[in-house]
């Protein structure tokens, strides 16, 4: 359970981002929050609902579709798939998200272009770019980024949002805004490269990092820890 009221740590979370947004000099409704309510059971999701929060990111497949159904009676509720994603998993993330994070092949945007029902309409996607270099993290390195992004951009069932990245953990606010600042600057090149898309969406910023993500242009942030409290072991 969170040290404090599920409520309180959202009002005080969304306080954190609207004086960001006034640090960055961005509008205030420029950058949203997403609470990350993995390995966090369905009745605090209510709670952070019934707080006015509408949009919830999850990483692990069924544990999503559990709170999923239990769920159900909420509406306007908007879960984003922010996990790795297998290809034998695709199905059910088209029929049941709609968002998708961590894109990073292009057989996995075909799978799911294939697999979303028509009467969802288009899922969003977000392509995940490896900003640090890493070699133990996901995402498509920026060198590659373009021709993932034509590629996906064509396919009639998604439709193409912008770019997402996790970072490797940095001390200190410049440091922290370096692959951020990357990670804006690789879609500013993009929407140059693909003027025809609208690319309005840079999925970047966690609890640790939010204000770094918001002065480079976040306009999704994903708070797990700050709105939730200490991410519960998985096993």
């Amino acid at each position: 359970m969170p040290d404090v009221p599920v409520s309180e740590a959202l009002a005080h979370a969304r306080r954190r981002l609207t004086d960001a947004l006034a640090q960055a000099g961005r509008d205030s409704d420029a950058a949203q929050l997403l609470a990350v309510s993995k390995t966090k059971s369905a009745g605090l999701v209510r709670q952070a609902y019934g707080a006015g929060q509408r949009d919830f990111g999850e990483n692990y497949l069924q544990e999503a579709l559990d709170k999923q159904h239990e769920l159900a009676d909420l509406e306007a509720i908007v879960w984003h798939f922010i996990g790795p994603l297998q290809s034998n998993k695709t199905r059910a993330v088209a029929e049941h998200f709609s968002w998708v994070h961590s894109i990073e092949r292009a057989k996995t945007a075909r799978r799911l272009s294939e697999q979303r029902p028509a009467a969802l309409g288009a899922l969003n996607v977000c392509l995940q770019v490896n900003v640090s270099g890493e070699a133990s993290k996901a995402g498509i390195a920026p060198e590659d980024l373009e021709a993932l992004a034509r590629e996906v951009a064509g396919l009639p069932n998604l439709r193409l949002r912008g770019l997402m990245a996790i970072p490797a953990p940095a001390v200190g606010l410049d440091a922290q805004r370096r692959p951020l600042a990357e990670l804006r600057r690789l879609k500013e090149r993009l929407a140059e490269r693909l003027p025809e898309l609208t690319l309005d969406t840079l999925s970047m910023g966690m609890s640790d990092d939010l204000e770094a993500a918001v002065l480079e242009g976040a306009t999704l942030v994903r708070l797990g820890t700050a709105i939730f409290g200490a991410r519960a072991v998985r096993h």
